[in-house]
């Protein structure tokens, strides 16, 4: 009898420990996620002073800004959890991240206070990302900390969890509250109400996480006085852990990092932005693909406890890699067949003297972009066709070839603004009357969409980020000793996952915008999780299983 009920208070107290720092993460992701699943809504409340490409880079950029500084929240934070102890910096950072997504909620408008409301929206973001590089490492480092021998990977891939049920939970909240004001009153100001909501959900996570103890390995240090006096130094001083920290970035965490952020952010971006997709429609197919693979992240990290962490993780990254092309057009193909029929029946050529060719970017609102060929990329890219580009010569009077139809460009270097505004109008009138003709739809149609199929792509994509995902926490755990565990492991998963997966929805769209290719962005996830293949496959070495109290 006292054995079954030790071993019943055994798991009451995982299952304590596994919550607790579950859903404390899953709040933070859903304060953190709001942001991008908004980024429409942001552009036109912040960044209404400059044109509709320029301001959704900068609503993009103002996104990843969050994500620029996790690692120096990894470094900050990382140090307090080595020194001062797993639970209180958790704590913190919740604090930190519930406070500042509340305050987005309440920010004036950039028709209010002019441009000091894009730099306070920033300056929120920044704290955002300061908060969740410090709340990662210690969520994972606690749960490892509690977990069984051979059962390390299925505890902490509960973790992995969070950032799923995270973006799950702000797509459900944004989804109830449109449905509730309709879209018009979610634009003008409802948009704002997922944000002033994580207010409450702060209050929850607090309550959840003051009941936690302390991690076991770490009070067992600090009872043996052997905790790290010089955490910083330790990890990144010193090249034994350093080349630990170099590899677990390059050969694990970076090729995850854009294999995530494809799969879940990209995917969404993809559907709305360049298929047209409606975004209510776009956030019940993602999350109908999101909770049909969010157990996966558990089946995962069992398995990485049964054949390693590495040959899962690197499977999913080339899976990832090879894939992804075919994935994403078959995606186009079912999200919004009619554009697929009218890109393959009536492809679209810009024809131009590349010199008079200007990237769409204006980031203060004052570039004219009045050449034949900057109207004709611009109308495209607002239209959301694709094309390729074709290279006159000088002198040459830039064209959009519709299939076998030309379209002469509108130059306007030589016109006033006036005239060139009203030049324009007539113009676009003929560009989108002839692009209508040849089959190209202004927006995607549900009825003609095959949303199973969408969702099966869709949930594919989530796949892939549960077998990166799910073992990475157990992975980047077991690979640094504990006196430094929180600031070792969690610079490399922020720098991946901050720098490289953060800015992948920004880069993204930027090669988009350059080429005019919707598929060109996919390479940079491609490469990514291919070099980490590569890198993992050579040169980390299988921890699975290794003690982590040491």
């Amino acid at each position: 009898m006292a054995a079954a009920e030790t071993g019943e208070t055994a798991r009451g107290s995982n299952v304590t420990v596994i919550a607790g720092a579950s859903v404390g993460t899953v709040f933070e992701w859903y304060d953190f996620y709001l942001y991008g699943s908004l980024a429409g809504f942001i552009t036109q409340h912040f960044f209404s002073g400059v044109n509709e490409t320029t301001g959704y880079i900068f609503a993009l950029l103002a996104f990843a800004a969050g994500f620029a500084v996790r690692p120096f929240g990894a470094i900050v934070f990382g140090r307090l959890g080595d020194r001062w102890g797993r639970k209180n910096t958790f704590l913190a950072t919740m604090m930190l991240m519930g406070l500042s997504t509340f305050v987005v909620g309440m920010l004036p408008s950039y028709a209010q206070i002019g441009v000091a409301a894009p730099v306070l929206l920033i300056v929120m973001r920044l704290v955002q990302g300061l908060a969740l590089g410090g709340e990662y490492g210690g969520a994972a480092t606690y749960v490892a900390e509690h977990s069984p021998p051979g059962k390390r990977g299925l505890y902490t891939s509960w973790i992995q969890t969070t950032a799923t049920f995270g973006l799950f939970l702000s797509l459900i909240v944004i989804l109830l509250v449109r449905s509730a004001i309709g879209e018009d009153a979610f634009k003008a100001w409802g948009w704002r109400i997922p944000f002033l909501v994580s207010i409450l959900l702060l209050g929850v996570s607090l309550w959840i996480r003051l009941r936690l103890n302390e991690s076991p390995v770490f009070q067992k240090m600090i009872d043996e006085g052997t905790t790290s006096k010089k955490p910083l130094t330790e990890s990144f001083g010193e090249w034994k852990n350093l080349k630990l920290v170099i590899l677990a970035l390059l050969g694990l965490t970076a090729g995850q990092a854009v294999v995530w952020y494809t799969g879940q952010f990209y995917a969404l971006f993809f559907l709305e932005k360049m298929l047209k997709v409606d975004g209510a429609l776009t956030n019940t197919l993602v999350a109908i693909a999101l909770l049909l693979g969010t157990p996966f992240f558990l089946v995962f990290g069992w398995l990485s406890d049964k054949i390693g962490r590495k040959p899962v993780i690197l499977a999913g990254c080339v899976l990832a890699a090879l894939t992804y092309f075919p994935i994403f057009k078959a995606l186009t193909t079912a999200a919004n067949p009619q554009l697929a029929a009218a890109t393959a029946s009536a492809p679209v050529t810009v024809y131009a003297n590349p010199a008079d060719c200007a990237l769409q970017f204006d980031p203060i609102g004052k570039t004219a972009f009045t050449s034949g060929c900057d109207v004709a990329k611009g109308a495209l890219a607002t239209a959301g066709v694709s094309y390729i580009n074709l290279a006159a010569p000088a002198g040459a009077a830039a064209e959009i070839r519709i299939g076998d139809k030309v379209l002469p460009s509108l130059e306007g270097r030589a016109m006033s603004k006036a005239e060139f505004k009203t030049a324009k109008e007539a113009w676009t009138k003929t560009f989108a009357a002839e692009i209508k003709a040849a089959g190209y739809p202004a927006k995607s149609d549900p009825a003609l969409m095959n949303k199973p199929m969408v969702v099966g792509l869709l949930w594919l994509l989530v796949i892939y980020v549960t077998m990166v995902y799910g073992p990475i926490a157990a992975a980047l755990v077991e690979m640094f000793p504990a006196r430094i565990r929180y600031t070792s492991m969690s610079l490399p998963y922020h720098l991946g996952n901050g720098w490289l997966g953060g800015f992948l929805p920004t880069t993204a769209f930027a090669m988009v915008a350059a080429t005019g290719n919707i598929y060109y962005g996919l390479w940079y996830p491609i490469s990514v999780a291919a070099f980490t293949a590569v890198v993992g496959f050579f040169f980390i070495k299988e921890m699975g299983g290794n003690r982590i109290e040491d």
